[in-house]
């Protein structure tokens, strides 16, 4: 094995890790879901970490780390879907933003001279969503009663986010004319 692939299986044991987190949340088993996801975050920061130190950057890991997380993400969200954990429309809007991405990236990366990267305003998105998925599966796990949903009013900032995040992206990667 090359030093140089250590990003990208990082990467492959995260799309190995998404039916199992799946199905420990859709069976109810959120802490261990918590836990599962969790090393699933810690594998996308170290996969990270290593290609930009290392400068262990390929082609396909500009292209499959971003798809795990998008996959993860939905994974996530369509279980606590199902459950009625969190209401329909936010999955379908993470949806479509996701796919408006995956498109718009698609054509850009076809470009050579185009290089896109997450910014500050997808990552922050996307630490939304992580808070609001950990803090729904904990109140879940044991239980706990608020007053009010904490979790939805994180999973509400979560999609403001993405929504501006798209705003952003499109306005940043507008084809010129």
């Amino acid at each position: 094995m090359k030093k140089e692939n250590i990003p990208n299986i990082l990467t492959i044991i995260r799309f190995i890790l998404i039916p199992f987190i799946f199905i420990t949340v859709l069976n109810k088993h959120y802490l261990i879901g918590i836990i599962i996801f969790t090393i699933s975050a810690i594998t996308d920061v170290l996969d990270g970490y290593i290609a930009r130190k290392y400068n262990y950057i390929t082609d396909v890991g500009k292209l499959i780390d971003p798809l795990a997380d998008k996959l993860t993400q939905l994974s996530l969200l369509s279980a606590l879907t199902i459950l009625k954990l969190i209401p329909l429309w936010i999955l379908i809007i993470v949806f479509i933003k996701e796919l408006a991405i995956i498109i718009s990236a698609s054509f850009l990366y076809s470009k050579k001279d185009v290089v896109v990267y997450s910014k500050w305003y997808g990552k922050l998105a996307t630490t939304l969503f992580y808070l609001a998925i950990v803090s729904s599966l904990i109140i879940n796990q044991f239980n706990i009663q608020t007053p009010f949903r904490f979790d939805l009013y994180l999973f509400y900032l979560a999609v403001l986010s993405t929504i501006f995040s798209l705003i952003m992206y499109s306005i940043k990667f507008k084809p010129q004319k």
